[in-house]
This record gives C-alpha cells, sequence and structure tokens, in this order.
C-alpha cells in the first residue's frame, strides 16, 4: 500500500470510534447500526464497512480490505486481552 500513513489514521479511527461492552459481550462499530456479539466480527468486510470506508474516507476496495485485515486483528487482540 503506498498510503500507509492515511489508511493506518482510518484503522486508528475506527478503533477509537468502536465501543466494547465485555460485560454484555457485544462490539458497536461506528460502520454499522447493529452490534456484533465478541467473536462473530465477520472474516471479511461487511457491506456496511466498505460503505463507510469508500464514503467517510474515500477509500478503494483494495484499502478497505487491507483496513479491515488490520482493523478486525486489533479488535480481536484487545478482546483477547480482556478475557
Amino acid at each position: 500500500m503506498e498510503n500507509n500513513i492515511f489508511l493506518d489514521k482510518v484503522i486508528e479511527f475506527l478503533v477509537r470510534d468502536t465501543n466494547m461492552d465485555y460485560d454484555m459481550g457485544r462490539i458497536y462499530t461506528p460502520y454499522e447500526e447493529r452490534h456484533y456479539y465478541v467473536g462473530s466480527l465477520p472474516y471479511g468486510p461487511s457491506v456496511g464497512f466498505e460503505k463507510y470506508c469508500k464514503n467517510v474516507y474515500g477509500l478503494t476496495y483494495e484499502e478497505i480490505d487491507y483496513v479491515w485485515e488490520q482493523y478486525r486483528s486489533i479488535i480481536k487482540n484487545k478482546i483477547k486481552d480482556e478475557r
């Protein structure tokens, strides 16, 4: 990826704007109106995630895939560390 500094900032914003309720086992994301249960993040980016990244940050699908992989990994690590 050529523009990693920008993409890393996008990832940082997404992680910062994600709220996790460990007691209830829920993850509230900035890109979906619904919540996910801890451990149930999809393997690939959802349509909501793709639309959010394209509309808010102007990302390409290749960039969206990169951001999703990094974001998902960080969220999963936060969940693992909390357990």
